[in-house]
């Protein structure tokens, strides 16, 4: 379970705090009671960051990863005893267009954050947000577990496998003794409601039903593990709390997934919002577009019986929560409350899921 007095007045750092990953995870944190200082490229102008006012809630630090003095200045400067590393080039498609930057982004700033934390005395435990698609996709329907190989087709699946790799080498070689201890997480396709990024599913989808218009569909066939954004930074949390704890058990890699039966098409996600929102119809047609994997399912097994995590929202709870979300901001309401009542809605969810109150097959 989530601790909130072992995160309260913890000093954190967190990179990537102005994404959307990163937005919510600064929300939680900040909810906790923890010190967050966050390290990150400035905000898009529309994104979760700034709608809820997040630079109010956080030491807000704003600097690029590739950038080693200024990694290494943030790190002296924070003294964390936690570090949650997101900061990244989260984009498939823009990899493409962009290799050079994503991977000094996703390999390079990840060995910049990793060396920096070997001069903090204090540190106790650095979780490294890395993705589902680290792994070597065979397209084949059985699940990825974590002792499957790394790889990737494309820039970023690549990207996020070496990082992969340089986690394991920092592991072995800096963090293998001492008192600070070293995880890599990985989820699946997260959601929830503040996502504004280009050229993703979901908020593709918002973006049109705000302004009345069919959304349109690239790959309706393509299956992902789809989960709200609160469902794998839980599982962050509590990897935290095991490093800082002193278990070297939890010093490996991680998956962060739904159940099989919520791996689901993109067909259905867009059905399944578009009838929620109350505007049924979506469109699509056949275009050239770069490589993407069609089939990715991450085996969990391991989170769910060494840490006892499991999920707490069915796949069109997550969506309703989404265009509750949205809904609620285009009605008027504030970000940040709206924003914390579906946080403590959730942990109050996690703790019934956690405890067995409320299965996740219910």
């Amino acid at each position: 379970m989530v601790n909130e007095a072992f995160w309260r007045d913890r000093r954190v750092l967190l990179t990537g705090h102005t994404g959307f990953k990163g937005s919510w995870l600064a929300l939680w944190l900040s909810r906790l009671g923890a010190k967050v200082t966050g390290f990150a490229l400035p905000a898009e102008e529309v994104s979760l960051f700034n709608q809820a006012g997040i630079a109010g809630l956080v030491d807000h630090v704003e600097g690029d990863i590739r950038d080693f003095a200024a990694v290494e200045a943030v790190v002296q400067r924070a003294q964390p005893e936690v570090v949650f590393h997101l900061a990244a080039q989260p984009l498939v498609r823009l990899s493409y267009d962009e290799p050079v930057e994503t991977f000094a982004t996703n390999v390079q700033g990840t060995v910049h954050v990793l060396d920096a934390c070997r001069r903090v005395p204090d540190l106790k435990a650095i979780v490294c947000v890395t993705s589902d698609k680290c792994y070597e996709n065979r397209d084949w329907v059985w699940p990825y577990r974590e002792s499957d190989p790394m790889g990737g087709h494309d820039p970023y699946s690549a990207s996020k496998g070496a990082a992969e790799l340089i986690v394991a080498s920092y592991r072995r070689s800096f963090f293998s003794q001492g008192e600070t201890r070293l995880a890599s997480v990985r989820a699946g396709n997260v959601i929830g409601g503040g996502d504004w990024a280009a050229d993703r599913l979901i908020p593709d989808i918002v973006r049109s039903l705000l302004v009345g218009e069919k959304p349109f569909i690239r790959s309706p066939d393509s299956i992902r593990p789809w989960q709200h954004v609160l469902e794998a930074l839980g599982g962050y949390l509590l990897i935290a709390q095991h490093l800082a704890d002193g278990r070297d058990w939890a010093a490996t890699g991680w998956n962060f997934g739904p159940a099989d039966d919520d791996a689901r098409p993109v067909h259905w996600i867009a059905d399944r919002m578009t009838e929620t929102w109350g505007t049924p119809g979506w469109t699509t047609q056949a275009i050239q577009q770069p490589h993407e994997a069609r089939l990715l399912k991450l085996d969990c097994t391991k989170a769910r019986s060494e840490l006892g995590w499991r999920p707490a929202l069915r796949l069109a709870e997550a969506l309703d929560f989404i265009c509750d979300w949205h809904k609620a901001l285009a009605g008027g309401a504030d970000a940040l409350e709206t924003s914390f009542n579906q946080l403590d809605d959730y942990r109050h969810r996690l703790n019934e899921a956690l405890d067995g109150t409320k299965p996740y097959d219910r």
